[in-house]
């Protein structure tokens, strides 16, 4: 009986998840009395109520909830294996949605996904960034980047960039009028510029490390930034001393506007990782993706 009954299923489903006849409406592209008879004539079919109606909003009763749960998946599915019959036709599609922080979407992500997505205009990208550990899977997305150190070990991880390290930098102003550290200790007599850690809530303390001693250095100063944009731009216009990702100045350095210290103590360490959970289920447009942002050194 269900099989003759599909589009209702699927219109139940998306009012249920909308929660709302309106938005339900506008997202399928039909009017909201089509959608309320549908409803309406599954209802009366399985001679049950499968949602409740009030003046303000639509809630899925008790039988509805246990519909949602055995429609979902299968929807998901076939959605997926429909996306992967176009694709044998040449032609990718989906809707992809990744969680990142600021610097890796900004100097690897999005470099990365503008090719990809001239090759494939029919994939859908929302890149999201945010710079705390994000549940992605409550979150609903497909996977996210983080550093390789951050990574959940139940989580399947990709690597995407090379080994980083970190760069101590200021400018040649403020390191005339402070004198340049010699050692990350001498750090805590100089006007650091902090990063607030956006997880815990705490101040960042600065990580070096010099033949296997590993050091950790509370710095204080005037400003603190939770953007890496910030950061630089404080350091160019000699506020004080900035921890930041080597890559992001090495024109300012060359150029000989920033002046990097404290080298010897600034080791590499893993880069950027895709990661997602190995149970979920993506569009295919995924794996396309996968092989676009892998790395290979």
């Amino acid at each position: 009986m269900l099989k003759d009954n599909f589009n209702e299923l699927q219109i139940f489903f998306a009012v249920a998840k909308e929660r709302s006849f309106t938005k339900a409406a506008a997202k399928l592209g039909v009017s909201q009395s089509a959608l309320s008879h549908a409803v309406k004539t599954l209802e009366e079919r399985l001679n049950t109520r499968l949602l409740t109606r009030t003046t303000r909003s639509v809630a899925a009763t008790e039988m509805g909830e246990k519909m949602i749960a055995c429609l979902e998946p299968q929807l998901t599915d076939l959605s997926h294996k429909l996306e992967a019959i176009i694709q044998l036709n040449g032609t990718a599609s989906g809707n992809i949605r990744l969680s990142a922080g600021e610097h890796a979407a900004r100097s690897l992500l999005w470099p990365k996904l503008k090719p990809f997505l001239r090759t494939y205009p029919d994939v859908n990208v929302e890149r999201v960034v945010d710079n705390g550990f994000v549940d992605i899977v409550d979150g609903g997305f497909d996977a996210g980047v983080r550093l390789g150190e951050s990574v959940d070990k139940d989580m399947v991880a990709i690597r995407i960039g090379p080994d980083m390290r970190l760069a101590i930098v200021g400018s040649p102003s403020y390191f005339e009028s402070q004198g340049i550290p010699q050692t990350p200790h001498e750090l805590q007599h100089h006007r650091c510029i902090n990063m607030r850690l956006p997880t815990a809530g705490g101040l960042y303390h600065w990580e070096f490390e010099k033949e296997g001693k590993s050091l950790r250095v509370r710095v204080e100063g005037q400003l603190t930034f939770n953007l890496l944009s910030e950061r630089i731009d404080a350091a160019l216009s000699g506020f004080g001393v900035a921890c930041v990702p080597e890559d992001t100045i090495q024109s300012a350095v060359k150029s000989g506007d920033l002046i990097q210290v404290l080298r010897d103590w600034c080791p590499t360490f893993s880069g950027y990782y895709l990661y997602y959970p190995s149970r979920k289920q993506h569009p295919p447009a995924f794996a396309l993706l996968i092989d676009e942002l892998r790395y290979s050194e």
